[in-house]
């Protein structure tokens, strides 16, 4: 598994939490028929990871500190210091605002995606795929496709 940066700088406490969350609806929907399942699906494909709040808060930060910064100089560094933040993020993969946004229980992508394809295994999306070895060997490339597409 690829190491995930986000995680690691988070409070173990923390991920524990979400992992739970994850778990506990991942039992519940594993109750639940194929339609509710899906619906679920279908919210998650919606929901907003980690990343996306940083850039979409960060792009809005930034802007607005240019605005006011028309007005009064010293605005500008608020633009500057939200940079400096997303520079520090791309290139260690942490930043401040991660910790708030963990404790408000924004996801990653990878946690999110967990939820989503283990409710596409309960609603029985991967069951055409052939689980015997000679068989994917045919042809796996296809068979994979039409599994995840």
């Amino acid at each position: 598994m690829e190491f995930d940066t986000v995680r690691a700088n988070t409070n173990p406490h923390l991920n524990q939490k979400i992992d739970s969350q994850i778990e506990e609806r991942i039992r519940f929907y594993a109750t639940q028929p194929r339609d509710v399942i899906s619906a679920r699906i279908e919210e998650l494909d919606q929901e907003k990871d980690i990343e996306r709040y940083l850039e979409t808060n960060a792009a809005a930060i930034a802007l607005g500190g240019i605005v006011l910064g028309l007005v009064r100089r010293k605005w500008l560094l608020l633009s500057a210091t939200v940079l400096g933040f997303m520079l520090q993020h791309a290139i260690k993969g942490w930043c401040p605002p991660i910790p708030l946004l963990r404790k408000m229980g924004i996801r990653t992508r990878r946690e999110i995606d967990r939820e989503k394809y283990a409710l596409k295994i309960l609603r029985g999306d991967f069951q055409a795929m052939p689980t015997n070895p000679d068989e994917l060997k045919k042809n796996p490339a296809n068979d994979v496709l039409s599994m995840v597409s």
